[in-house]
């Protein structure tokens, strides 16, 4: 988002549209592109903002939106076969938040069917292709978004969580997956009015996919509705997760990440990340955990660094037909007692595919996980 702040919005997207012309057909990260739409708008947007009327930060950004939200006039699938020409009235609340800063919606990215899987390979417009090695899964189910994101098809995306759904394709394509405090931005009208699992409901939170830590602050402020201190001079004790699930690859990387947060001065420790978690036999289970996980599993840090993937990405070959295949186990915890978290990319296996690293926080301590998610990516910048 960044460098297309530099770019007139007519400018940007046009780029964001060149590339999905020339990538879209094989990564098969967009279902519905909506070109012309999309250039009218930059045409206004610059118009506006040539005027002295720019709306915030995003105002002429292209943004694209997880085939998951509704989006007024314009299909909306989950990568479903049922919902294939499924039409909504009505813009989901975050969408409608993005449009109200002027944001540009470039299209809607594909997704593993109806967020039920981890591998970005199952939707009934086919799957998406790792941008990096297409042998390899884009993770899922944000799988479109964090393809879109890697190859500048667009500069953000809208997206969902419920077990890892944001963070993990961030890590297997290398981009940045934030997902908030359970609540902080709205998930109302994802697929509304159809049936939808209750406990889906409470897991499921918005998710945002970037290239760079500011550009997700920037997304957070509009779509939370609010600023983010995240000033350099906070300290942040910070807890190292010892008892997460990782090969080798990804505990190589993960160690060389914290060799890095050590040295930006924060005081670090060990810790153990709250992953015990009961099965979901009452919701209001969930509620009560949510309370007091700050207590429980957070009393002596404020923000837990763990692997995002609990292995280096899987190949096409390893995952087929199996729906989950992509570890949730280091990320479901985040989504079970609503902590913001957030993927960093954090280097590279030994076949070049990114491992990410990830650092979560006390629920309604977004701006914390945010500050230290900077700050290493500032100091690994190149």
């Amino acid at each position: 988002m960044n460098s297309l702040l530099t770019l007139s919005s007519v400018d940007a997207v046009d780029s964001c549209l060149a590339q999905i012309e020339r990538l879209n057909p094989h990564l098969n990260a967009f279902i519905t592109v909506l070109a012309d739409e999309a250039r009218e708008q930059a045409r206004q947007a610059d118009a506006e903002i040539k005027a002295g009327k720019r709306r915030g930060p995003i105002h002429g950004v292209p943004i694209g939106i997880k085939d998951f939200y509704d989006t007024a006039g314009v299909r909306t699938t989950a990568a479903f076969e049922k919902f294939a020409n499924r039409i909504p009235a009505r813009d989901a609340e975050a969408v409608a938040a993005l449009k109200a800063a002027g944001a540009i919606i470039i299209g809607k990215t594909n997704m593993h069917q109806l967020g039920t899987g981890t591998t970005g390979l199952e939707s009934y417009f086919g799957a998406v292709r790792n941008p990096i090695n297409d042998a390899y899964i884009p993770g899922g189910s944000s799988s479109g978004s964090a393809a879109a994101v890697a190859t500048g098809m667009c500069a953000a995306t809208l997206d969902t969580d419920a077990i890892g759904s944001c963070r993990l394709p961030a890590a297997c394509c290398g981009v940045v997956g934030f997902k908030p405090t359970f609540g902080a931005i709205s998930t109302k009208g994802i697929l509304e009015g159809e049936k939808t699992d209750d406990t889906i409901l409470w897991l499921s939170h918005a998710g945002i996919t970037t290239r760079s830590v500011e550009d997700t602050i920037v997304m957070f402020e509009v779509l939370a509705g609010r600023q983010t201190s995240t000033s350099a001079a906070r300290e942040v004790r910070i807890g190292v997760a010892n008892n997460f699930t990782a090969d080798s690859e990804v505990a190589r990387a993960f160690d060389a990440a914290v060799s890095i947060v050590r040295g930006l001065g924060h005081p670090v420790s060990n810790a153990s990340a709250p992953f015990q978690m009961p099965k979901f036999r009452d919701l209001r289970t969930i509620a009560d955990d949510r309370k007091t996980i700050a207590d429980r599993g957070f009393k002596d840090m404020d923000v837990l660094l763990l692997p995002t993937t609990a292995t280096a990405v899987l190949s096409v070959e390893q995952a087929k037909g199996k729906p989950q295949a992509l570890s949730a186990a280091n990320t479901m915890f985040a989504n079970y007692y609503g902590l913001p978290a957030i993927s960093v990319p954090c280097g590279f296996d030994s076949r070049g595919l990114p491992i990410g690293l990830q650092i979560v926080g006390r629920p309604g301590e977004d701006a914390m996980v945010l500050h230290l998610a900077r700050e290493y990516e500032s100091s690994t910048a190149s």
